[in-house]
C-alpha cells in the first residue's frame, strides 16, 4: 500500500519554564501511538465520534471551538449538542451533503497515549478511500446506527478490515439515544455482527453502546446504560495493546527508497525498515539479485547508531560494492523474502472503469514499480453472504481473487506477514491513476518452475540468414479504414523485394487462435494480447510481421510495442473518419451495429483511441491504397 502521511494539526505550545517544556516534550515522545480508523455505513456518526474525541481530549484551540459553536448554530444545533462532525468534515461538499467523501486524518492525545485517527467514507462509492485509511491502522472502530443495524456497507468494511490485516475491532453501536438506550437492540446487533465477524476471522471484538452526539460511554460511563459494564471507548483505546516492537522471530526487511551518494567516498542505501531489526555487522542479502554483504554503518536522524528497527528511516552502508537500486530490498541473509513474478492475490477494484483481464497496468510494491497484467478473476466475493461468485472482471468496489503476472521478478512477503512487501496498488499506465489495491497471498508454483531457455540461434541469427531487419508493422484503424487492403499490398511488395514476411489479419486469426473470443472489451484486450505474443515469436524468427487489427485501445498497442526491441515496432495509423468508414462498410457491420444487432462495435458503442505518436499516418481520404503501401515500403527501406 502507499505510505500514508500523518496529517496532524499542530498542538498548542505548553506554557512554563524551559525545563518544564522539555519535560513535557519528553513525556509526549515516550507515549505510544495508536493508529485507528472509523468506518461503517453512511451517516452512522463517524465524523461526530471523532469530533467528540477531539473535544473531550481538549485538543481544540479557542478559535476552533468558537468556530464550531458558530457552525453548529448555522446548522441548527447549539447549546450542549454541538455538531462535532463539522470539526472533521472539512470539504464543502461534505458539509452540504452531510457525508464524508475523503479520508480525514486527525491527531489527538491523552495523558496515556497519542492517537492518529482516519475518518473514512461510509458511502459505497468511496470504499476505495476506506482502503487507503485502513492500510496502516492498528484498530478499527466500526460504527452501526442502532436504528438500522448491520448494513451491507458494514459487512463490506468488515471484510476489508479483515483482509487488510486489522485484527482488533470496536463495534460501536451508535445513536443508542434514538432507541431509548435499548439493551435488546444493542444485544441483537452485537449477536448478528459477531456471527458475521466469526466467518471472516475477526475475533478480537469489543462491543460498546454509545451516543457520539451526547457523549454516552465515550470518555465516561453513561448512566443511561446501567446494564453495560464494559470499558468506555477512551478507556479501551488507551489500554489496547499495540504491536510496535518487532517480534523475536521477525526478519529484517528494508525496501530501498534512495541510493544516497553525496560524494565519491560515501554510498548508502536509504529507506524505512518495514520489519525486524538490523545491527552493525549483520549480513544482508539484496533482492532480487541475491548478492550478499555486511552492514558497516547505520545512519538515522543525522547520527550513527548501532541498530535500527521497524518504522525507523535509516541509511545503511555495506562492506561490498554490490549493485543495489531503488526498489530493491535489503533483507536478513539467513531468512530473505521470496522472489517471484507470478502471484495469487486479493484485489479491491477502486476505479469506475472495470478491471480488464490482460490489460497492462503498473504495480507498485514497496518502493518498486513494475508492469503487470491481471488474469480473469478466480472469483469475486459477495460481502453479504461471503459467497464466491464467478466473474470475468471486477467493477468499482468489488473484491476478488486473481492471478497477477509481472514483467520482472520482485521480492515479496505474504501480506499476512509484512504489509509493506505484501500490499500493492495498481496504476493505470496512461492516466497514472490508482485503480486497485491488493494483498499478495503466495507465488504461483509455475513462477519457480518456468524459466527462459537459453538458445543459440537467436533473433539476430535468424535475421542474418534472411538478410533483413525483423519488424512488427502494426496497422490500426476503424473497421473499413482499409487496414487489410493496405497491409496485403505492403506484403506483396516486400515479398517481391525478397523479404520474408507474414501477415496476421484480425478476421483470419479469429478463425483459429482466437475463435473462443467475443467482442467485449475484455475479449478485445485478450485478442490483442495473444496476437502481440505471436508477433513477438515471429519477430524472434527474423520475420517482418504485418499485423492488421482494429486494436482500439492505446494501452494494448503500447503493450505490444513493449514486447519488441527499440525500433522494431512500427505503428501505422490508417486514419479514416468514421463517416467515411461507415460509408464504405464493405462487410455491412456498421449497418448491423446501427440497428443494435452488433454490440460493442468500435466507433458506434465501443470507443476507438487513435494513436498519439504513430510512426506512420496514412490519410485514406487523400492517398489511395497503392500510394499508402508505397509510402510504408519506402519508410521501411529507408530504415534498414
Amino acid at each position: 500500500m502507499e505510505t500514508l502521511i500523518d496529517n496532524a494539526p499542530a498542538m498548542a505550545q505548553p506554557v512554563g519554564t524551559q525545563s518544564e517544556i522539555a519535560q513535557y516534550l519528553r513525556a509526549q515522545q515516550s507515549k505510544s501511538l495508536l493508529r485507528f480508523i472509523t468506518c461503517g455505513s453512511v451517516d452512522d456518526g463517524k465524523s461526530t465520534l471523532i469530533g467528540r474525541l477531539l473535544y473531550e481530549s481538549k485538543m481544540l484551540f479557542e478559535d476552533q471551538l468558537a468556530q464550531l459553536e458558530a457552525d453548529s448554530k448555522k446548522m441548527g444545533t447549539q447549546g450542549e449538542n454541538l455538531d462535532f462532525a463539522l470539526l472533521v468534515d472539512g470539504l464543502a461538499a461534505e458539509r452540504e451533503q452531510g457525508i464524508t467523501i475523503d479520508v480525514a486524518y486527525r491527531f489527538f492525545a491523552t495523558d496515556k497515549r497519542k492517537f492518529i485517527v482516519a475518518d473514512t467514507p461510509g458511502h459505497e462509492q468511496y470504499t476505495r478511500n476506506m482502503v487507503t485509511g485502513a492500510s496502516t491502522a492498528d484498530l478499527a472502530i466500526l460504527l452501526v446506527d442502532a436504528r438500522r443495524g448491520v448494513q451491507t456497507q458494514t459487512r463490506r468494511h468488515s471484510y476489508l478490515v479483515a483482509t487488510l490485516g486489522i485484527r482488533r475491532v470496536v463495534l460501536a453501536v451508535n445513536k443508542l439515544d434514538m432507541v431509548d438506550y435499548s439493551r435488546e437492540v444493542h444485544t441483537r446487533i452485537e449477536k448478528e455482527y459477531r456471527e458475521f465477524a466469526r466467518q471472516i476471522g475477526l475475533t478480537d471484538i469489543v462491543c460498546i453502546p454509545m451516543s457520539a452526539l451526547r457523549g454516552d460511554n465515550i470518555t465516561e460511563a453513561s448512566a443511561n446504560t446501567p446494564w453495560y459494564q464494559g470499558p468506555t471507548l477512551m478507556d479501551h483505546l488507551e489500554s489496547v495493546p499495540i504491536d510496535q516492537a518487532p517480534a523475536q522471530d521477525e526478519s529484517f526487511r528494508l525496501p530501498v527508497q534512495w541510493v544516497n551518494r553525496p560524494n565519491l567516498d560515501f554510498r548508502g542505501f536509504a529507506g524505512t525498515v518495514s520489519a525486524g531489526v538490523i545491527r552493525r555487522g549483520d549480513r544482508v542479502r539484496a533482492l532480487p539479485s541475491g548478492r550478499e554483504s555486511r552492514v558497516t554503518g547505520i545512519v538515522g536522524a543525522g547520527a550513527e547508531c548501532e541498530q535500527a528497527m521497524r518504522g525507523q528511516a535509516v541509511t545503511l552502508t555495506l562492506a561490498d560494492e554490490i549493485d543495489v537500486s531503488r526498489g530493491d530490498v535489503l533483507a536478513c541473509a539467513e531468512d530473505p523474502p521470496a522472489v517471484a513474478d507470478q502471484f495469487e492475490a486479493t484485489l479491491v477494484w477502486m476505479n469506475e472503469d472495470a478491471m480488464l483481464p490482460g490489460r497492462p497496468y503498473l504495480l507498485k510494491l514497496g518502493t518498486r514499480t513494475v508492469g503487470v497484467t491481471v488474469a480473469q478473476p478466480k472469483y469475486k466475493v459477495n460481502v453479504n453472504t461471503l459467497e464466491h461468485l464467478a466473474a470475468r472482471t471486477l467493477e468499482l468496489n468489488e473484491i476478488g481473487v486473481c492471478n497477477l503476472h509481472l514483467d520482472q521478478p520482485v521480492a515479496f512477503d505474504p501480506y499476512t506477514r509484512n504489509r509493506e512487501l505484501g500490499g500493492f496498488i495498481l496504476i493505470d499506465r496512461l492516466t497514472n491513476n490508482t485503480v486497485g489495491a491488493g494483498m499478495l497471498h503466495f507465488a504461483l508454483r509455475r513462477a519457480q518452475n518456468v524459466h527462459w531457455q537459453a538458445i543459440d540461434v537467436d533473433r539476430r541469427a535468424h535475421a542474418a540468414l534472411k538478410h533483413q531487419s525483423p519488424r512488427i508493422v502494426w496497422f490500426t484503424g476503424l473497421s473499413g479504414a482499409g487496414k487489410s487492403t493496405i497491409a496485403n499490398l505492403v506484403e506483396k511488395r516486400l515479398h517481391a523485394l525478397g523479404h520474408h514476411t507474414y501477415l496476421l489479419d484480425g478476421d483470419n486469426v479469429r478463425h483459429g487462435l482466437n475463435k473462443d473470443l467475443g467482442f467485449s472489451e475484455a475479449d478485445r484486450i485478450e485478442n490483442i494480447r495473444r496476437v502481440a505474443e505471436v508477433a513477438r515469436l515471429m519477430l524472434d524468427a527474423g520475420l517482418i510481421v504485418l499485423v492488421s487489427f482494429i486494436s482500439p485501445f492505446r494501452s494494448e498497442r503500447e503493450m505490444a510495442r513493449a514486447l519488441a526491441g527499440d525500433g522494431e515496432f512500427i505503428e501505422v495509423f490508417i486514419d479514416t473518419p468514421l463517416a467515411v468508414a461507415e460509408q464504405r462498410d464493405p462487410k455491412g457491420l456498421y449497418r448491423k451495429a446501427r440497428r443494435g444487432e452488433l454490440k460493442n462495435f468500435t466507433g458506434i458503442d465501443s470507443p476507438y483511441e487513435p494513436p498519439e505518436h504513430p510512426e506512420i499516418r496514412i490519410d485514406t481520404t487523400g492517398d489511395s491504397a497503392e500510394q499508402a503501401a508505397e509510402r510504408i515500403v519506402a519508410w521501411l527501406r529507408d530504415r534498414p
